[in-house]
C-alpha cells in the first residue's frame, strides 16, 4: 500500500487516503450564495476519490469576501444553500470541509480575470477595507484601509463565531480558518501591515492576539469531535525567514494549546515584494519543520501535482495530508490516476463504487 493512500484520522473523522482538495476560489456566488456552478465543482471532485474537499476561501462577513463573487456564511440563506453540497460530497465518500476568513486589505477586488486589483473608488460593487493598521497592499492593491478599532477586532472575531456554527449547522465536518496570504490575520501577525502601538501590535505576543483569541473563540462553539484547522504562511521569503518560520513556530504551538488541530501551512504573502523560491513540493521541508518543533499534523500544497512527489512527502514524514488543487482541476480523478501509477492492485477501488464497477468488469487488457 502506497503511503498516499493509507487512511488519515484527526479527532472522530477518518479520511480515506492522504489527498486532500484545497479551497480553490470560484469567484462566482452572488451575494455569498453559491450556485449550481459551486454544485458540480465540488460534488466532481469529491467524486475523483479525495479524502477530504475543502470548500473555498468563504467570507464572515460581507466586508470579508475577496472579490464581489466569493462565497459567504455571513446569513442563514447561504448557509442552507451548502446544505446540499456537503450532502453531495459526502455521498462521493469524502469529508466535506470548508475555509472561512476575511481577506482585511486585500478585499474589495476584481476577480482575478477582470483585474485581479481593488475594484475602483466609486464604483457600487466595492466597499471599504479594514486591517490592523492603515498600510495598503501594494500598486496592484492600493486601497487604504481602515485601522481597527478594538470594538472593529471583537466585531469580527465574532463574525468568525457566527460563521463557525452555521458550518456547523449546514453539515461541515472539518474547518479550516484562513489565518494565511496577506489576509486579515495573517496582517495582524506580519510586522508589514501591522503597526500598531496596542495589545494587537508590536511584540509577538501582541501580534499573536487576535488569531490567539479567534481560534479560542471558535473553538467554543465548533464541535471538540471534529477538526479545527488552520491555514498560516509560516515564512514570508522577505530576508527574515529564519526569524519569521521561528516566531510562526511559537504562534503555533500557542494555537495547539488553544485547541488547533492541524495545520496547512503556506506562505505569508503579506508584500508583494517576496522572493518566493517556486519549485515543486518547495514548502514540504518547511512543513516537517513545524511538524516537529510545534508537535501538530501538517498539510501543505503549492506544486505538489505528481503522484510521485505526493507519496514521497507523506512516506518521508514531511506532511500528514497532501493538498492537491490544480491538478484535481486539470484531472477531477486524479487519485484513481494517482493509484495506477504507484502500482496499487485494483486502483479502481479508490472510486465510487459504480464507476469502480464498469472500470473493472469491462476492462480491456
Amino acid at each position: 500500500m502506497s503511503a498516499l493512500f493509507e487512511p488519515f484520522k484527526l479527532k472522530d473523522v477518518t479520511l480515506r487516503n492522504r489527498i486532500a482538495i484545497p479551497p480553490m476560489c470560484q469567484y462566482n456566488a452572488v451575494d455569498g450564495v453559491i450556485n449550481d456552478w459551486h454544485h458540480v465543482h465540488l460534488a466532481g471532485l469529491a467524486r475523483g476519490g479525495a479524502g477530504l474537499v475543502i470548500v473555498e476561501a468563504t467570507g464572515v462577513s460581507p466586508e470579508g469576501r475577496i472579490t464581489p463573487g466569493c462565497t459567504g456564511l455571513w446569513n442563514d440563506e447561504q448557509a442552507a444553500a451548502f446544505v446540499p453540497v456537503v450532502a453531495s460530497i459526502k455521498a462521493a465518500g469524502a469529508v466535506p470541509g470548508i475555509q472561512i476568513g476575511h481577506a482585511g486589505r486585500r478585499a474589495s477586488a476584481n476577480r482575478p480575470w477582470e483585474g485581479d486589483d481593488h475594484i475602483a473608488a466609486g464604483d457600487p460593487r466595492g466597499w471599504a477595507t479594514i486591517a490592523p493598521s492603515a498600510i495598503p497592499f501594494g500598486a496592484h492593491l492600493p486601497q487604504v484601509p481602515k485601522a481597527m478599532t478594538l470594538d472593529d477586532i471583537e466585531r469580527v472575531r465574532e463574525d468568525f463565531v457566527a460563521a463557525a456554527k452555521r458550518a456547523r449547522e449546514a453539515g461541515f465536518e472539518w474547518l479550516e480558518l484562513h489565518f494565511a496570504h496577506g489576509y486579515l490575520a495573517q496582517s495582524f501577525f506580519s510586522t508589514h501591515s501591522n503597526q500598531r502601538d496596542d495589545a494587537y501590535g508590536g511584540s509577538l505576543e501582541n501580534r499573536s492576539r487576535f488569531l490567539l483569541e479567534t481560534l479560542a473563540a471558535v473553538r467554543k462553539v465548533w464541535p471538540e469531535h471534529l477538526p479545527l484547522t488552520a491555514r498560516f504562511g509560516v515564512i514570508e521569503y522577505d530576508g527574515r525567514d529564519e526569524e519569521t518560520l521561528a516566531e510562526s513556530i511559537e504562534l503555533v504551538k500557542n494555537l495547539k494549546r488553544e485547541g488547533l488541530d492541524m495545520l496547512s501551512v503556506s506562505v505569508g504573502f503579506s508584500t508583494p515584494t517576496a522572493d518566493i523560491p517556486w519549485a515543486p513540493a518547495f514548502l514540504a521541508p518547511i512543513a516537517e519543520r513545524v511538524r516537529k518543533e510545534a508537535g501538530l499534523p501538517v498539510a501543505s500544497a503549492w506544486g505538489i501535482d505528481t503522484p510521485e512527489l505526493a507519496d514521497r512527502a507523506i512516506s518521508n514524514g514531511h506532511l500528514d495530508l497532501v493538498m492537491v488543487g490544480r491538478a484535481h482541476l486539470a484531472d477531477p480523478h486524479w487519485p484513481y490516476h494517482a493509484a495506477r501509477k504507484l502500482g496499487i492492485e485494483r486502483p479502481s477501488w479508490t472510486l465510487p463504487a459504480p464507476y469502480a464497477h464498469w472500470l473493472e468488469r469491462y476492462a480491456v487488457a
